[in-house]
């Protein structure tokens, strides 16, 4: 059993919840939304 294998043991979703693996591809990006929405907030607001 070499790295690539325990890696795909973490990778992987349990089959429970293999319906919402596209949320969860999609979950990492949210802070970074939330990073950027606050520079768009301080152009705004004139950078105050």
């Amino acid at each position: 059993m070499d790295f690539s294998d325990i890696f795909l043991v973490f990778a992987k979703l349990p089959e429970a919840y293999a319906p919402f693996s596209p949320f969860v591809d999609v979950l990492p990006i949210i802070p970074v939304v939330i990073f950027l929405l606050a520079f768009v907030w301080q152009a705004s607001v004139s950078f105050r």
